[in-house]
């Protein structure tokens, strides 16, 4: 093997959807990954296209040193390894798990030699290979390793990395995915209450939605400013008080137009809460002071 082929090849464990993209999109920039799927035909298809099939996933991990794991759950990653040598491995877990999970599986590769890095994929199937998608993993864990492969890790989407508790990574993936469910909750209600409506398309409040959100966005700098002070109360342009008075319309309608008020009725629930533990306090505060709640 020369030194070019070894320079560019790495083995790529998991062929689901996510995997196989990564794996298609290392194949066309001239890598070759050595694969292995639980299902081997998704590893035989890739063969035509320049991959190398392994028929285990210690045969697989054997034949490099940096190995790519993307597999369903934590679970999945220790069955696949379980008694397969790591020393001397750079192990890259690009499987969708908790911060806990990823500092106990740094632990555990440590102990058995290799190095670990912790990846949280911020991008669809879709956007793998897409550079204008705008698609990026974090990453964290050991700094050395992610900037030993860089330049692979960087050929399918970009590279953030986030710190070296290997926990970082998936806490920044999920805190992300987390905002955007609830921004697809508060879509989800403001389209219900509009659904059947005469007079009021999908399509025409589509824009509207979208203007009124992106007008929004400078609520995630203004609550990042007021949770590192801790000053709730300077600047405040509409307060916790007035907008806790707002609720009962919102609920109101809610209620007239038939529609189940689960999707917002818990962040309601939580002003009027940070609102009713000390008015005097915390009337005239921003709402971002509400994340306090939050916490146990």
């Amino acid at each position: 093997m020369n030194d070019t082929t070894a320079r560019n090849s790495f083995t790529l464990l998991g062929l689901g959807d996510m995997g196989t993209a990564l794996a298609r999109t290392w194949i066309a920039a001239g890598h070759t990954p050595t694969v292995w799927n639980r299902t081997a035909s998704k590893a035989q298809a890739l063969v035509a296209e320049g991959g190398v099939a392994a028929p285990t996933p210690a045969a697989a991990v054997a034949a490099n040193t940096l190995v790519v794991v993307c597999l369903l759950d934590d679970a999945s990653v220790g069955s696949a390894l379980e008694g397969v040598g790591l020393d001397g491995k750079d192990l890259v877990n690009l499987t969708t798990g908790t911060p806990a999970e990823a500092r106990a599986r740094a632990a555990w590769a440590e102990e058995r030699g290799a190095r670990y890095v912790d990846g949280g994929i911020m991008a669809t199937p879709t956007m793998i290979g897409a550079p204008e998608a705008g698609g990026y993993v974090f990453y964290s864990g050991s700094r050395a390793a992610v900037e030993d492969h860089r330049a692979l890790l960087e050929v399918p989407v970009g590279v953030r990395f986030v710190g070296e508790d290997p926990g970082h990574a998936a806490l920044h993936d999920v805190a992300l995915l987390s905002a955007m469910y609830g921004l697809f909750a508060g879509i989800s209600h403001a389209y219900a209450l509009t659904e059947g409506e005469e007079g009021v398309a999908p399509k025409d409040l589509a824009p509207l939605l979208s203007e009124w959100l992106g007008a929004m966005g400078f609520f995630v700098g203004n609550a990042a400013e007021r949770l590192t002070s801790r000053d709730f109360t300077t600047g405040v342009v509409s307060s916790l008080a007035m907008q806790v008075a707002a609720t009962g319309t919102l609920l109101r309608t809610a209620q007239e137009q038939g529609v189940d008020a689960g999707l917002i009725s818990p962040y309601l629930e939580l002003m009027r809460r940070r609102l009713e533990a000390d008015p005097a306090a915390h009337g005239g505060e921003d709402t971002s002071g509400a994340i306090l709640m939050l916490k146990r």
